[in-house]
């Protein structure tokens, strides 16, 4: 029985197709994995703060801190939730996307016709991952508007311990809003 290299070429080189899928969501799960831990570590640095405020006074600077650890707070529990879906998402996609170059594997060398469970097992890897990349999209701008939040709270710390008077800069034409 003579081995037909080409076609074993084939086959590795349809197996391998996926490879690159599942590197760029390994990549993307790593990155995931490093946001949620930075979420967590601030999120025990707000509880640390917390702590530390003065219990039951309620001068401005006070009142103006712990609505800033509340406002922190509510972005960064829709971040971890963001973010822990991302994960399973791209694990999904990964299971997805090795299951596809197996079975691109099997259906060529056992001769059966499973072309379509390879494609669909593709596919359903690359939607998975497009769905956790858009997840990304919408924990980044949280982040971003958490930012903005701690940056006016920033602003008003300065204006009151010093002379600097409090300048509200306004968004730029045709920029990103926090709606």
């Amino acid at each position: 029985m003579a081995i037909d290299f080409t076609g074993a070429g084939e086959i590795l080189g349809a197996m391998i197709t996926p490879a690159l899928l599942i590197t760029a969501s390994g990549t993307l799960t790593m990155s995931t994995a490093n946001r949620l831990g930075r979420v967590v570590d601030r999120i025990r640095a707000l509880t640390d703060l917390a702590e530390g405020l003065p219990d039951g006074v309620a001068t401005d600077e006070v009142i103006d801190k712990r609505e800033l650890i509340a406002n922190q707070i509510v972005w960064h529990t829709q971040r971890l939730q963001l973010l822990q879906w991302a994960l399973v998402i791209f694990y999904a996609a990964i299971g997805l996307l090795v299951g596809a170059s197996i079975t691109v594997g099997v259906a060529a060398s056992t001769k059966l016709a499973l072309g379509w469970l390879p494609v669909t097992l593709g596919f359903a890897g690359a939607t998975t991952l497009f769905a956790a990349a858009v997840l990304l999209i919408r924990e980044s701008r949280l982040a971003v508007r958490g930012s903005l939040t701690e940056i006016e709270y920033v602003r008003k710390v300065v204006a009151r311990k010093t002379t600097v008077p409090l300048v509200i800069h306004e968004k730029p034409e045709g920029g990103q809003g926090e709606g």
